[in-house]
């Protein structure tokens, strides 16, 4: 990573009618632009065609995690104000045990009137979920009991209550709808607070258009968690330390990986995610990719040396962010800052529901 580097050179402007406040009317429709890093080159191309885009030997990796509606609003207590909870992860350490009960980190509004001892509740007309803030930590950080008065499980609660966590950026309520398209449509094990949103354009027909064409496809799961979108804070970016995150890999796609690495085949991971996760696994020192659990606070920028991937479809990312440093280490500094000119330029859209970007 380079040590020079400062959280600003990641900066553009973005014309605010270009966050996408919705997905598109259909999924896989989005627009795709196309960066050759060889030839220094971008393209304007459509997500369909991603498949003659890709090599026939082509491995794809995604990840198959899946949201939950993280977001909880309710009042607190005494005084009903409003209260907004945004659970980050189960506290794994915590005295609780029966499902009735749990303790969660969480991100908090309004932070300043939230204390230890403060008590919370969700759901209406009557409190079907109470909380009690318990702990107080930097930058809207709580740890908050989670418990039902009639023995539910908190989880049930919360899914019952909970509101898909969109992105602050997306300035609307969420709909009923967005439980649906806020989530890929292969998404399988339950745990992230955001989506891994490159993923969002695929579609069942998509899928048939790779493997017709050849490509195989391998999943991964890492929950996505506060680590993937916290603020890059530090004025250097060699400064900044990401937030751990957990990942499984299955023995199939495993095998999958250490077959496409022994051959020299392309390995192309579909969102920063699963780049993520990829460039956490260890390797055997004959290059096999080892099956299991595991977590990782890796924090991807220009400098780092690449492992396994090599192409990454993505959308465009948050100025500033550490996804955007990410972006910049595979596709290079100045080719991605170029490719996002070419997209502003062009009106793309922005963000988790926004357009798509494939660097080979």
């Amino acid at each position: 990573m380079s040590p020079h580097l400062r959280t600003s050179d990641f900066d553009f402007d973005l014309p605010a009618d270009l966050i996408a406040q919705a997905p598109p009317a259909e999924r896989g429709t989005s627009r795709l632009l196309h960066v050759d890093r060889a030839a220094g080159t971008v393209h304007h191309r459509s997500f369909g065609d991603l498949p003659s885009l890709l090599r026939p030997d082509d491995l794809l990796v995604l990840n198959d995690t899946r949201v939950f509606p993280a977001r909880l609003l309710g009042r607190r207590l005494p005084g009903g104000g409003a209260v907004e909870c945004l659970l980050v992860g189960r506290v794994p350490d915590a005295p609780d045990a029966a499902s009735d009960n749990e303790t969660w980190s969480a991100l908090v509004h309004p932070g300043q009137r939230l204390r230890p001892g403060t008590r919370l509740e969700f759901g209406e007309p009557t409190a079907r979920l109470h909380g009690e803030v318990t702990g107080r930590h930097f930058h809207g950080r709580r740890t908050v009991r989670l418990w039902t008065a009639d023995g539910t499980p908190v989880r049930a609660a919360v899914h019952a209550l909970g509101h898909v966590p969109l992105p602050p950026y997306i300035r609307r309520a969420d709909l009923d709808s967005d439980r649906e398209r806020y989530q890929t449509v292969y998404a399988r094990h339950e745990g992230s607070i955001a989506a891994p949103t490159a993923g969002l354009h695929f579609t069942p027909e998509i899928f048939a258009a790779l493997a017709a064409a050849g490509v195989e496809t391998a999943t991964v799961t890492l929950h996505v968690g506060y680590g993937t979108f916290q603020p890059v804070r530090a004025e250097l970016i060699a400064d900044h330390r990401m937030e751990t995150e957990e990942y499984e890999v299955s023995a199939d796609s495993a095998a999958a990986l250490t077959r496409a690495h022994a051959a020299g085949r392309r390995i192309v991971a579909v969102g920063t995610t699963s780049t993520r996760t990829l460039e956490s696994l260890p390797l055997a020192p004959d290059g096999t990719v080892r099956a299991g659990r595991g977590s990782t606070d890796l924090f991807i920028a220009p400098g780092h040396r690449f492992q396994l991937v090599g192409g990454l479809v993505t959308n465009f990312h948050v100025p500033r962010s550490s996804l955007l440093m990410l972006v910049s280490a595979f596709g290079g500094y100045d080719l991605v800052r170029r490719a996002y000119a070419h997209a502003v330029a062009a009106r793309y859209r922005f963000y988790s529901y926004g357009d798509a970007m494939l660097i080979l």
